[in-house]
């Protein structure tokens, strides 16, 4: 087993920061140590917050971490910031957000760069998530980017998906327009002491009205996260969802869904690389990349080249 493996399974915090630094930095190692961790699965439960910028994502996580360590089970928190395009890093680091988790041995905080990832996550993100969960988290939170209609990839990593809106922003109907809807397990109306509240909750029950899910029926819940309040609603009815999902067949069925989205993208992954060191290697095809002017008919072109010779 991996020397990483064996002290993050000794619940070693120092060991998890590193681990989780080799799967964002793709070290050589990253599957060897990730392969390893597998087997040590606690099985934590992982709740999605996303939504646009400015819908006070990250205090309402705040809150929410608070409550949650109240009921004396620990958390760890994956806070997915926008890339700095300076450096590459996370122009948010954890820092900033959450100081007062600090020193608290039952939370873990990390913030982790897009470096250019659509979706709202890091392309290592469900990569962290393991990692957290092979330490023995009771909750993985993962709070996205808030990239507006780009949020899709969320539902694919985590068990409950909380969509946070706020009054008077328009973002209904941008997440209407953009499938949110159909993948949020759960609405935070969130700065609702602003005007606007009742309308944005009528536009959602028409929504939800007009979908008529079969099974869980995503609730709605109201939180003002700068003064604390419904944040006992919202821990309730994740908590409901996750006994809904726990006792029913979709909740296994979710979870296999997410395996074989992970199988799909390591392969892709390594795939990716492998085309892109069959290209970056001849000289020739990144003169034509200067040049070109028919992307399609390259690419199709290199990737025969690059099956032909990869089998033989």
């Amino acid at each position: 087993m991996h020397s990483l493996a064996e002290r993050i399974q000794k619940q070693d915090q120092r060991a998890l920061a590193r681990a989780i630094s080799m799967v964002e930095n793709d070290d050589q190692e990253k599957l060897s140590l990730l392969s390893d961790i597998a087997s040590l699965k606690k099985q934590s439960y992982y709740i999605g917050i996303t939504g646009s910028p400015g819908a006070g994502k990250s205090s309402l996580v705040d809150r929410l971490v608070t409550h949650i360590r109240e009921q004396d089970l620990t958390v760890a928190v994956i806070a997915v910031d926008p890339t700095s395009p300076f450096s590459g890093g996370a122009l948010l680091g954890d820092r900033v957000r959450m100081h007062h988790h600090f020193t608290d041995p039952g939370v873990f905080i990390r913030s982790m760069a897009t470096r250019g990832s659509l979706g709202g996550l890091a392309r290592s993100t469900k990569d962290a998530i393991r990692v957290c969960d092979a330490y023995g988290f009771d909750y993985v939170i993962v709070e996205t980017v808030g990239v507006g209609q780009s949020e899709l990839d969320i539902m694919k990593v985590v068990d409950t998906t909380a969509v946070v809106l706020t009054p008077n922003s328009g973002d209904v109907l941008q997440i209407f327009k953009a499938g949110i809807m159909e993948i949020a397990d759960l609405f935070i109306i969130n700065k609702a002491d602003l005007d606007g509240v009742g309308k944005l909750r009528g536009q959602l029950k028409d929504f939800l009205h007009i979908m008529d899910p079969d099974g869980w029926k995503a609730p709605i819940v109201e939180t003002i996260s700068t003064e604390n309040k419904g944040i006992e609603k919202l821990w309730e009815k994740c908590r409901a969802h996750e006994t809904y999902l726990t006792e029913t067949e979709e909740g296994k069925q979710k979870r296999q869904e997410q395996l074989s989205f992970e199988v799909y993208e390591l392969i892709r992954e390594e795939l990716w690389k492998d085309v892109a060191e069959f290209i970056e290697a001849d000289e020739a095809k990144r003169q034509e990349l200067q040049q070109m002017e028919d992307p399609y008919q390259i690419a199709e072109q290199w990737l025969s080249e690059w099956k032909r010779t990869y089998r033989g």
